[in-house]
């Protein structure tokens, strides 16, 4: 068998009824290519392996795991890349879907990293520490509406699936847990560039108690700071709002 590793952040999910729902949810989407983030036991990955047509790779570093899977599904041969999500090169050269419980030691940066890849990466499905989850799916004027919410929703729709407890998981991690699906989203978000609206937002909730004003006066004229919506907070702004300012930034 194989042991947990808690610096890995290693939560396995042994809830059937859970494993099920996760399946049915990428059972909706359409791909040809394939690629799970963090395998560990194979608690979904043999379930997915047995889908006639598809492309499958998984990112998997314990190689302790990866012995595992091997021995145990022998169809995984030549199908595991043993290396830390955050350090591979792209996977695919075509278009791919992204799922998998996501190590919640770095869950935020996979995120980040599916959004270097944006433009290959259509759909993503993945189990995430609820109050991530939560934050990727929230609108403005929640609390948790931050940076993450908006730099993600700038080019997916985002769908909070459904709550999992902490009980679904050996060992029991001391927090619950969601899982959300990733759509990249019909219509571009006009902007200036990617580069203006990622400075943007993230500078203006470096900030957030502080008004719009005065958090991203750096980025825009004296005059231009004058408009109405430079009084409200960033938590206060749409993405759409977000992105028709950077058109106006110095």
């Amino acid at each position: 068998m194989y042991t947990l590793k808690k610096s890995l952040g290693q939560h396995f999910l042994k809830d059937e009824a859970v494993i099920q729902k996760i399946v049915l949810a990428l059972q909706q989407e359409k791909f040809t290519n394939l690629l799970e983030v963090g395998p560990g036991g194979g608690a979904i990955t043999r379930h997915i392996i047995q889908w006639p047509g598809i492309n499958f790779k998984a990112v998997e570093l314990d190689e302790e795991k990866v012995t595992y899977l091997l021995q145990k599904y022998p169809v995984l041969n030549g199908k595991i890349i043993h290396k830390s999500f955050l350090e591979i090169d792209i996977p695919f050269e075509e278009p791919f879907t992204v799922f998998g419980n996501f190590p919640y030691n770095i869950s935020t940066q996979i995120l980040f990293k599916v959004l270097e890849w944006k433009d290959k990466v259509p759909c993503v499905i993945g189990m995430f520490q609820k109050e991530v989850a939560q934050r990727a799916a929230a609108k403005e004027g929640s609390k948790v509406y931050g940076v993450l919410s908006a730099l993600v929703q700038a080019y997916y729709d985002v769908e909070y699936l459904f709550d999992v407890s902490n009980e679904c998981f050996t060992p029991a991690p001391k927090v619950q847990s969601g899982v959300i699906k990733l759509n990249r989203r019909q219509e571009v978000l006009p902007v200036k560039s990617d580069r203006a609206y990622w400075v943007l937002v993230k500078t203006a909730f470096n900030q957030r108690r502080k008004t719009m004003r005065n958090a991203v006066k750096s980025l825009f004229t004296a005059e231009i700071l004058q408009e109405k919506i430079f009084a409200k907070r960033a938590e206060a702004l749409s993405i759409e709002d977000f992105a028709a300012l950077t058109f106006k930034m110095s």
